[in-house]
């Protein structure tokens, strides 16, 4: 059997999958900051920084789940959201080549950028609104 995302319905389910993981794997984190990848807790030194990326990560979990609501209409939108899926994973991967993160934090990266690639292709596959 072969995927592929030809339908606006398949379109629809890639970005609200994409939401909810991100807003499930977010939302958390805004009330445990400080157990975060951590085993003991520490102080964060730079607040407004950590909650500043949250929020504008849950932002574009509705910004996708939004999307997903009329794919063809905010066609346009799309590529908003594939920039932004794909901006943590150049950091991450950034940091991983010179071992200022651990690999763990990989794997997160990874899903945002299959998600981004997924994108890409839903991007491609969706008819520009008449």
């Amino acid at each position: 059997m072969r995927f592929a995302i030809t339908s606006p319905g398949t379109v629809k389910l890639i970005f609200r999958v994409a939401a909810v993981l991100d807003i499930l794997a977010l939302t958390p984190i805004l009330f445990f900051p400080n157990r975060i990848g951590n085993p003991v807790p520490r102080p964060l030194t730079e607040p407004e920084y950590f909650h500043g990326f949250l929020a504008l990560s849950l932002l574009f979990a509705l910004l996708n789940l939004v999307i997903a609501t009329d794919p063809i209409r905010y066609r346009p939108v799309m590529l908003i959201s594939i920039l932004q899926k794909f901006v943590y994973p150049m950091a991450i991967f950034g940091l991983l080549s010179t071992h200022r993160v651990p690999p763990s934090k990989s794997f997160y990266a990874g899903t945002e950028f299959l998600f981004g690639l997924l994108f890409i292709l839903a991007l491609v596959r969706t008819p520009k609104r008449a």
